[in-house]
């Protein structure tokens, strides 16, 4: 099917998820730090902003936002190759400007680049082919990552089980805060760790941290504040819901087990959006476009004029589940194993 993208041309945001062979557990910490780095570079040569991420044993979560389409200047175009190929060796060949394995690739692009002429645009329209676009993005990253996993750990054939998921998801603060949120307290629900800020390879997390100033003008962009101190009080509530100050006792109040959540939330009730939140959600992963029925009913439209196909549902379902979430609702209907 068909992957649903925003309008061509235009901005979008994208919940994006893969997963690893069989659901193996097999990223370490080693691993998990190597394909944060590589997140951050592959970000940068394809100009997409990260507003959030987590990173765990068998997949891993992105919040992205790809920018309007725009011109890119032989300059970027160079610094781009200098982020993802820093120590060299990089190959082209056909369909990507000719170019050849050279020590210093960068420095090859802009020699080409330099000297004009139809090689020249060839190679210009090959590197910005793979830029403004999340599926050129996730590309990029997971084969990058398999190559050095597999180099790594001296294994070899596929690591990724199938294509990866995406939700376009609204690019406005309630819509676009809750899916932050939920993809931060990924280590929650795995039971990892009890508070976002202690996992090392969510957004939240190096957020909090030394040197996070990356994933905080992400975060920005999710919850506006006047300051980073504000941005981060108001995010900390969408995480962790109101009155789930700990007690005396070091418990959090207010706070209910998941596994009391969703024998709730399968029989139709609603609960707080924190607490829906500690459960897994798949409109987050698999509803196709989640936002207002406003949004999600221009996506429907925009699919149904790219494809010419007429999917069986015309309207927006609302989210339930929350009370909180009544503005929120998504594309696609599921009809068993919503909430996990």
């Amino acid at each position: 099917m068909r992957r649903m993208k925003g309008c061509k041309g235009q901005g979008a945001v994208y919940h994006v998820v893969s997963r690893t062979v069989n659901g193996a557990f097999l990223f370490e910490a080693a691993d998990k730090e190597m394909l944060r780095r590589m997140l951050w570079q592959v970000a940068d040569f394809s100009g997409v902003a990260v507003l959030t991420y987590c990173l765990l044993a068998n997949h891993f979560h992105v919040l992205v936002r790809v920018p309007a389409t725009g011109a890119v200047g032989d300059g970027e175009l160079v610094r781009r190759c200098r982020v993802l190929y820093p120590k060299g060796r990089a190959q082209g060949g056909r369909g990507r400007g000719d170019w050849v394995m050279a020590e210093e690739p960068a420095a090859a692009v802009q020699g080409v680049l330099a000297q004009g002429g139809p090689e020249a645009e060839r190679l210009r329209q090959a590197l910005v082919r793979r830029m403004g676009d999340v599926s050129e993005f996730m590309k990029t990253l997971k084969q990058r990552f398999s190559i050095w996993y597999n180099h790594t750990h001296e294994r070899f054939g596929t690591l990724w089980a199938e294509r990866f998921k995406s939700v376009l998801v609204e690019d406005e603060g309630f819509a676009l805060s809750t899916v932050a949120a939920y993809i931060d307290l990924n280590a929650v629900r795995a039971k990892l760790v009890d508070d976002p800020k202690d996992y090392r390879w969510c957004g939240y997390g190096e957020a909090v941290g030394e040197g996070g100033e990356q994933i905080r003008a992400g975060l920005r962009s999710v919850v506006r504040g006047p300051d980073w101190g504000s941005v981060l009080e108001t995010y900390r509530m969408i995480l962790f819901g109101k009155g789930t100050r700990r007690k005396a006792d070091g418990s959090e109040a207010g706070q209910i087990a998941p596994e009391e959540a969703r024998p709730v939330l399968e029989a139709g009730g609603k609960l707080p959006a924190a607490v829906v939140l500690r459960c897994r959600v798949r409109y987050f992963t698999d509803g196709a476009a989640l936002g207002s029925a406003g949004f999600v009913a221009q996506v429907l439209r925009a699919y149904q004029e790219a494809t010419g196909r007429r999917r069986r549902q015309h309207e927006p379902r609302p989210l339930g589940a929350s009370e909180d979430w009544a503005a929120l609702t998504t594309l696609r209907g599921l009809r068993r194993g919503v909430f996990g």
